[in-house]
Parts: structure tokens; C-alpha cells; sequence
């Protein structure tokens, strides 16, 4: 029964992962398989099965299972949480037989257990499924460009939790200052501070109501009719307080204010004049500068024995059918120099002749083919393309590894220039993150 499309991509818009010198993606089927030998059932259905097209720069990767397929965003919370549960425990048995597969003496099971470390990579959540609420993973053994493999596999299927802020909780000013104001407008009895004779000589409406109280003759009662008063009206009579208390104090500073005017009027113009008339004298700095005679001599001379000073440590024989990256052409974006047939020596050696392969790379306007020869006679054949980064770095790299004679793969290398001396390219391999080896191009006429 054929099984249902999940995901294809361009093996080039991401990077392998692996160990033991292997990559893991050239042995994935190996993989499941001895997973399924291995009575690893439940790992082997979350991963994806891939098959690569004729080309072999493009991978589609199928559900091992049956079921109509959901993606990682699509899906519900809870279907995702029990999703997240069962593949760590899954992963939790991989990691298991992982290490248990390092520890043995063997060296096939040791390079089993060093890719099924690496396997359970992939590059984010968009290359999980759920097939009828199974979680299935394409791009195993794969991670985003530039980027390195995570520690917790499952990482980028957790969404962070928000951050709550701290409350702290300030003491409020306001119950100790409602009193005091309480205080103020109630207690009419309290003698005020400063206001209280002004209070009674300039408000006349205060003074108005003793005429009521004229008529008892007795002069005791007469001393406790203002105190009565005082409670009655004192919550009107309270903003008047207030009012004479500041402008009382302004009328004072007014008539303050004219008397020390003149006085620093006239002191002005004393101190002024003086300062304007001095000026420090200028320093005599041409006695002081550190001159000498002038030598003279021939310009021709001068002029001729610079130049093949510099000549002499500049100019150096360019190799023949070196690779040289012109600056001009380099500077517009243009990759002609690179056009044309070359043999490329990297400093490998075949592990079965101890030779270094044989490898010609023929490339016309950024694209290309690469023919590598090793072992006994097994001739492998890769895709090529090139350009040219914004540093000026040429990059020439391969569309997955190369497809070889007898059925292997071989490793290809990501190659980087660099204009060295005379624009001579100095280049460099990269088969991983740990491996660099010198590269040099020779032209040939082949």
C-alpha cells in the first residue's frame, strides 16, 4: 500500500548531521531497518521514510504509517501534549540503546550508536506530523544551516512560558495624610498659629453678628458667644485664614523688594570693564617646532628607488594554471575566471590505495560536474554550482554527495577561495565542522 506524502525539500537548504565520519541520511534506511530488528517498533514509526530523486538533490519523505496526516501547528494542544509525551519516551529508549550500542566492542555497533545519537535531529516543528495522532518526523538526521545540533531534541516543540512580572505592593501614602486633613477642617476650636488676629480686625461680616448678642448685660456670657461663633462659622472662615496668611507675607517682600534694586545697579559696570581689557599674550610657537635643513637630491632618484623597493616584495611568479581571481571581475560579481576545466588536489589520502583521489571539477557560468576517481578505479560523478559571497569568498559547492560506480556514496566537500598574493586563489575544503583540508586548482585543457 503506498504510504502518504509528507514533506519533500532540497537536500541543499540544510545541513546533515552524523558521527563516526558517516552521515546519517546515507544510511537511513540502514537505520530503520535495524531499529526494526532491534524490536524498536514505536521508533521506527516516528520516523519518516525518504526517497531521493534521480538528480539526488531532492528528498520526499513518507508516513511509515496509514492515517490522514495533521501538521505540528494544525493540531490541537492537548493532541500535541500527549504527541510531546510519546516521543520522549521514545527518544528516551533511543538514547538508551544508543549508548549501550557505544560501550561495545564492536566496531559496527559503535557506529551505529554514534549515528542513532544524531538521528533523532531534525530541523524544527514544521517537519513534524501527526498521522492520526502519531507524531512522524521528516528531515531526521538534519538541522537548519548555520545551525548546530540541540541538546534537547524536542526543544522547538515546546512553546516558552511567558514570564509573570513581580507585583510588589507599595505602601500607600494616603491613609497617614487623610487624618491630618481630617483634623484641620474639624477642630474649629483650635486656636490657629499666625492668621487668627488678623481673622477678626479685616473680615467685617465676621465681626457683624455680636449685635444679637448685645442684649444679655452680663459680661460673662459675652466672653463665651465668640468661642460659639468660632464653631459655627469656622469652615467658612477657614479659606479667609488662608488667603490673608499668604498675602501678607507678598505685601512685605513688595515693599522690600525697590531698597536693594539700586545697589546692584551700580555695582555692575565696575567690575565689567577689566576683564575685557586683558589678554594673555600669544606664545611664540615657531621657535619651538623641530626643524631641520632640507636635504637636496636628484628627483629622478628619489622617485625611482621607492617604487622598486616595493616592486621587489610584491611582484612573485604566478603558478602555472593557478587559479586567479581577478579583483576587477571579483568587485562586479562576476565568476569567469573559475569557467573552464580544472583538476583540484585535496589533501586526502583513499584509505584503501593511501593515495590522494583523483577529482576534475568542469564548471561554465556557476554550474558544473565533478568526476572523482578512487579506490580501485570506482569513479564517482556530483553536481557542482558556485558564486560569489558579498566578501568576495567564492564558494563552490555540490547538490548532496557524489553517486559513485559501485553504489556508494562519496563525501563531497563545501570548497571556499580566498584572493591571496597577485589575486592568486587560496581555497580550502570543508567536509564538516571539524575537517578542512587545503584544496589547489590547476587548468587543465581536458
Amino acid at each position: 500500500m503506498a504510504k502518504t506524502l509528507l514533506r519533500s525539500g532540497d537536500l541543499d537548504d540544510f545541513q546533515a548531521v552524523g558521527g563516526g565520519g558517516q552521515a546519517v541520511f546515507d544510511s537511513a534506511l540502514q537505520i530503520r531497518e535495524a531499529l526494526r530488528l532491534r524490536k524498536q517498533q514505536a521508533l521506527v514509526d516516528c520516523l519518516a521514510i525518504p526517497q531521493v530523486n534521480d538528480e539526488g538533490d531532492r528528498v520526499d519523505w513518507y508516513s511509515p504509517v496509514d492515517g490522514r496526516p495533521v501538521s505540528w501547528k494544525a493540531a490541537d494542544e492537548e493532541v500535541r501534549s500527549r504527541a510531546r509525551e510519546y516521543l520522549e519516551k521514545t527518544l528516551d529508549s533511543a538514547y538508551t540503546l544508543s549508548r549501550k550500542c557505544l560501550q561495545s566492542q564492536k566496531t559496527a555497533q559503535q557506529l551505529f550508536g554514534s549515528l542513532l545519537e544524531k538521528a533523532l535531529q531534525f530541523p524544527g516543528e514544521n517537519h513534524v506530523f501527526l498521522v492520526d495522532g502519531k507524531p512522524v518526523i521528516t528531515f531526521w538526521g538534519f538541522v537548519n544551516l548555520n545551525e548546530s545540533a540541540r541538546e534537547n531534541v524536542l526543544d522547538c516543540l515546546r512553546k516558552p512560558e511567558p514570564e509573570v512580572p513581580e507585583i510588589t505592593m507599595l505602601p500607600e501614602p494616603e491613609p497617614e495624610e487623610e487624618p491630618a486633613v481630617e483634623v484641620i477642617f474639624s477642630q474649629a476650636d483650635a486656636p490657629l498659629l499666625s492668621p487668627p488676629p488678623e481673622i477678626k480686625v479685616q473680615p467685617e461680616p465676621v465681626e457683624e453678628p455680636p449685635v444679637q448678642v448685645t442684649t444679655t448685660p452680663e459680661p460673662a456670657p459675652v466672653a463665651a458667644t465668640p468661642a460659639k461663633k468660632r464653631r459655627r462659622y469656622g469652615l467658612w472662615a477657614l479659606p479667609v485664614a488662608v488667603a490673608a496668611a499668604i498675602a501678607t507675607p507678598l505685601l512685605l517682600k513688595q515693599q522690600e523688594v525697590p531698597a536693594p534694586a539700586p545697589v546692584v545697579a551700580k555695582a555692575e559696570p565696575v567690575d565689567i570693564a577689566p576683564p575685557v581689557m586683558q589678554a594673555a599674550p600669544i606664545p611664540a610657537l615657531t621657535t619651538k617646532l623641530p626643524l631641520h635643513q632640507a636635504e637636496v637630491s636628484a628627483l629622478g632618484e628619489s622617485v625611482s628607488e621607492k617604487p622598486t623597493g616595493k616592486e621587489s616584495v610584491v611582484i612573485s611568479a604566478i603558478p602555472k594554471g593557478a587559479l586567479v581571481m581577478d579583483a576587477v571581475e571579483v568587485k562586479i560579481g562576476s565568476t569567469k575566471f573559475l569557467n573552464g576545466s580544472w583538476r583540484v588536489d585535496l589533501d586526502v589520502k583513499d584509505p584503501v590505495t593511501g593515495k590522494a583521489p583523483v577529482v576534475r571539477y568542469q564548471i561554465q557560468n556557476n554550474k558544473g560536474s565533478a568526476r572523482i576517481v578512487h579506490g580501485k578505479n570506482i569513479t564517482c560523478r556530483a553536481e557542482l554550482f558556485s558564486g560569489l559571497h558579498g566578501t568576495g569568498e567564492l564558494l563552490v559547492k555540490s547538490r548532496g554527495n557524489a553517486r559513485c560506480s559501485d553504489g556508494t556514496r562519496y563525501p563531497m566537500p563545501d570548497i571556499s577561495c580566498k584572493a591571496g598574493s597577485n589575486d592568486v586563489a587560496v581555497c580550502s575544503a570543508h567536509f564538516d565542522a571539524k575537517t578542512t583540508v587545503p584544496v589547489t586548482f590547476r587548468k587543465t585543457g581536458d
